[in-house]
């Protein structure tokens, strides 16, 4: 079963500002996160209802930040973009 997938304003901001091939890459994460969601990470503290999925583009570790609300079968996607600073400006 494939879950629908949504994004938020932050994401769709960050994704815009992407590379194309970058991009190309994300849509690929996107695409692995909506066969399989439980293939991210769960975080812990403040983040708690976060997942995290971490992939290479480019030579450069992206994150793709998501929760997932199993009851209507919906990812939303929260956040993209390099480990410097992420969680940081996810707790924004």
């Amino acid at each position: 079963m494939k879950y629908s997938i949504q994004q938020s304003r932050r994401f769709a901001r960050q994704y815009k500002k992407l590379h194309d091939d970058v991009a190309a890459d994300v849509d690929d994460a996107v695409e692995q996160v909506g066969k399989q969601p439980s293939i991210g990470e769960r975080k812990k503290g403040d983040l708690a209802d976060l997942l995290v999925y971490k992939f290479r583009s480019q030579g450069q570790l992206y994150l793709l930040g998501y929760t997932v609300d199993d009851d209507v079968l919906l990812v939303y996607l929260e956040a993209i973009g390099p480990h410097e600073n992420f969680y940081r400006d996810l707790k924004r």
